[in-house]
């Protein structure tokens, strides 16, 4: 999982793994890794999910954590209109380091749509480039399952 700093990566792995969601804001450090066991076909598909801590100005990601990814989910807030530009640019540089794998644009926070800073004409722009988007919310569980359900599916497919 890949975006800016505060989109909710974190409470989206927990909201799929353990099924909680919390008010708290923790700040993720160097990289979680969670693991979550899926059926999709028949198939027992096992997930293992690096939550990397926010993408910023004083930050860099460290990209070889991504050598080796079968493919990722680039989690854009909503609410914070620059969270959506920080996610163009780690997708050019997540490609250049890991190659053309298969991906989702998670617009998350889509239970605070009276915040929300993004414009549906964006939206549909990224989805004319053929990128998979999904709304989530952490909060409240919405479209969080069907995201990892839907990468695995694509991940399965290549």
């Amino acid at each position: 999982m890949v975006g800016a700093f505060a989109t909710g990566k974190t409470s989206l792995v927990s909201r799929f793994v353990s099924s909680i969601f919390s008010e708290k804001y923790h700040t993720t450090v160097g990289v979680k890794i969670d693991k979550k066991t899926i059926n999709i076909q028949d198939k027992t598909i096992n997930l293992i999910l690096w939550d990397l801590y926010g993408e910023d100005e004083f930050q860099k990601v460290r990209m070889s954590y991504l050598r080796g990814s079968s493919g990722y989910l680039l989690v854009v807030d909503g609410t914070r209109r620059n969270t959506l530009e920080k996610a163009f640019e780690l997708q050019t540089r997540v490609e250049e380091t890991i190659g053309n794998v298969p991906f989702i644009m998670i617009l998350n926070k889509w239970d605070l749509t009276d915040e929300w800073e993004i414009d549906p004409v964006e939206i549909d722009a990224v989805q004319l480039k053929g990128w998979t988007v999904i709304k989530t919310s952490a909060k409240n569980g919405l479209g969080v399952a069907e995201v990892f359900q839907t990468l695995a599916q694509k991940i399965m497919d290549e």
